[in-house]
C-alpha cells in the first residue's frame, strides 16, 4: 500500500473515529483492576473468587470471537462495530439489578456480555488498523491507538475509585465494629454506589455505538489480501494451515495472561503487603502508565529505528527482568517491579498482530478471531495467579509470568516465520515491509 499524502488521509480519519472507541473499551476493560478489590469487599469474597472477574470478562472472548467473525461477515467491520457498543451497554446496565441485589453472579454475567461486546469490537477493530494503512508502520498505528486505550485504562480505575472506594480503608475497619444485620446494611450500600457511574456508562456506548454508525468509515475488502497470500506459496484451505498464525495465538494467550496480572492483581498484591488501600487503588492506574511509556517508545521507534520483531524480542526480556525483580524483592519496590510490567506488556500486543495476520488473505477474519479468543488468557492466568497467591503468596505467584514470557521470546525469534508444520519447515522469505523492517 502507498504511503503518499493521499494514502494517509484515507487512513487518518478511520484511524482518529478508532481512536475513540480504543478510549472507551479501554475505559470499560480496565475498571477490572478496581472491581476487584471493591467486590472483594462488597461481596465478601477470597482472592480466589475475586478474580472471576477477569475471568467472566476475558473468557467472553473465546466463547464469543468465532460468532463476533461470523457476525463481521454478515454485517461487515463498520455495523460490527455499532453492534459490540451496543452489546456492551447491556452489560453495563446490568451492573443495576446486581448492585441492588448485591449479587456476586449477577455481576459476572453483566462483565461476561461487556466482555462479549467487546470481543466483537476487538475481532472488527484490530485488522481494520492492520489493514487501512502500510503493513510495515502497522505496529506503530497499533500503538497510537494503544495509547488512547491505556490513557483510559489509567484514568478508569482513579474515576470509579473515587466514586465507589473513596473511603475503603476507612470502611473496611467500620465492617468489624458492626453486628450483622448493621454489616449487611453497609455492604448494600457499599454496592449501590456502582449504579450511577454504570448508568453513565451505558449512556456513552449506545450515543457512541450510533456514532460510529453515521461515522464515515470504509468498508475493508479482503480481496487484495487473497491475491498476497497466494502470491509465492500455495493457496491454502484452512485457518490451522498456517503455524505463524497459532503461535501468535499462543504468544497472545500468554501475553494478555500476563497484562492482565499486572493490571488486575496489583491492587491486591499491595494490599497483601499491608499498603493501605488509600494508596493501593491507585496501582493499577501505575501500570497503565508504563504500559503508554511503551506505546510512546513505539511510536517514536517503529519502524525507522527498530523493527516490530527487535520490540517484541526486547519486550519478552523485560518481562522476564522485571517478573524477578517482583519475586526477588520487597515492599513498594516489589509493587514498582510489577507495574513495570506494563513497559514490557506495551509493544507485545501490535507486535504480534501484523506479524500473525501476515499473508492470510480471505482468512483473516477467522485469523482475527483466533487471536481474540487468545485474550481467554486474561481469564485463566489470573485465576492460577489466584490459586497460587492462596496456597502460597502474592508474590511467588508472579511465577507464573516467567514461562509467558519465554514463548513470546520463541514467537519472536522464530515462531513468526514458521509456514508449514512439518519439522525444520521455516520460511524466511517475508518482505522487509511485511515484517516492519
Amino acid at each position: 500500500m502507498s504511503t503518499s499524502k493521499s494514502s494517509f488521509k484515507n487512513f487518518i480519519l478511520p484511524m482518529i473515529i478508532i481512536g475513540a472507541l480504543f478510549f472507551i473499551f479501554g475505559f470499560v476493560t480496565w475498571l477490572n483492576g478496581i472491581l476487584i478489590p471493591y467486590l472483594k469487599i462488597a461481596c465478601q469474597l477470597t482472592d480466589f473468587q475475586a478474580l472471576f472477574v477477569a475471568f467472566a470478562f476475558y473468557i467472553a472472548y473465546t466463547i464469543m470471537a468465532l460468532p463476533s467473525a461470523w457476525v463481521l461477515k454478515k454485517t461487515g467491520f463498520k455495523n460490527g462495530m455499532m453492534i459490540g457498543l451496543l452489546v456492551m451497554s447491556i452489560g453495563t446496565m446490568i451492573f443495576i439489578p446486581a448492585a441492588m441485589s448485591r449479587t456476586f453472579s449477577v455481576f459476572l454475567t453483566g462483565l461476561f456480555v461487556m466482555g462479549t461486546g467487546l470481543a466483537l469490537l476487538q475481532t472488527a477493530s484490530n485488522p481494520y488498523v492492520t489493514i487501512i494503512g502500510p503493513k510495515e508502520s502497522a505496529a506503530r498505528r497499533i500503538s497510537i491507538l494503544g495509547i488512547c486505550n491505556k490513557f483510559a485504562g489509567a484514568m478508569a480505575p482513579l474515576i470509579l475509585a473515587y466514586y465507589i472506594l473513596n473511603d475503603g480503608d476507612a470502611f473496611v475497619e467500620s465492617l468489624k465494629a458492626m453486628d450483622a444485620t448493621a454489616r449487611v446494611a453497609a455492604l448494600d450500600s457499599l454496592a449501590a454506589r456502582v449504579i450511577n457511574p454504570y448508568i453513565v456508562m451505558t449512556i456513552v456506548l449506545v450515543v457512541m455505538g450510533i456514532g460510529v454508525r453515521l461515522a464515515p468509515l470504509p468498508e475493508i475488502e479482503t480481496n487484495e489480501e487473497d491475491a498476497k497470500a497466494e502470491n509465492g506459496e500455495k493457496k491454502k484451505n484452512s485457518i490451522m494451515a498456517f503455524p505463524h498464525l497459532i503461535l501468535g495465538v499462543l504468544a497472545l494467550f500468554f501475553y494478555v495472561g500476563a497484562e492482565v496480572i499486572a493490571g488486575d492483581t496489583i491492587i491486591n498484591y499491595g494490599l497483601s503487603l499491608g499498603i493501605e488501600l488509600d494508596t493501593a487503588k491507585a496501582f493499577t492506574s501505575y501500570t497503565m502508565v508504563t504500559m503508554v511509556v511503551g506505546y510512546l517508545l513505539g511510536v517514536t521507534l517503529i519502524p525507522k529505528v527498530i523493527d516490530q520483531r527487535f520490540a517484541l524480542k526486547v519486550s519478552a526480556v523485560l518481562g522476564i527482568l522485571f517478573a524477578f525483580g517482583a519475586i526477588f524483592t520487597s515492599g513498594i519496590t516489589s509493587v514498582i517491579f510489577v507495574a513495570m510490567f506494563g513497559l514490557a506488556n506495551a509493544l507485545v500486543w501490535p507486535a504480534i498482530w501484523p506479524l500473525a495476520l501476515s499473508g492470510l488473505g480471505s482468512f483473516i477474519n477467522t485469523g482475527s478471531a483466533l487471536l481474540v479468543m487468545a485474550i481467554s488468557g486474561g481469564a485463566i492466568l489470573p485465576l492460577i495467579w489466584g490459586r497460587l497467591s492462596d496456597v502460597f503468596s502474592t508474590q511467588q505467584a508472579y511465577w507464573v509470568v516467567v514461562p509467558c514470557y519465554m514463548f513470546i521470546f520463541f514467537y519472536a525469534v522464530k515462531g513468526y516465520k514458521i509456514r508449514s508444520w512439518k519439522p525444520g519447515s521455516v520460511n524466511s522469505n517475508e518482505t522487509s515491509a511485511e515484517l516492519g523492517k
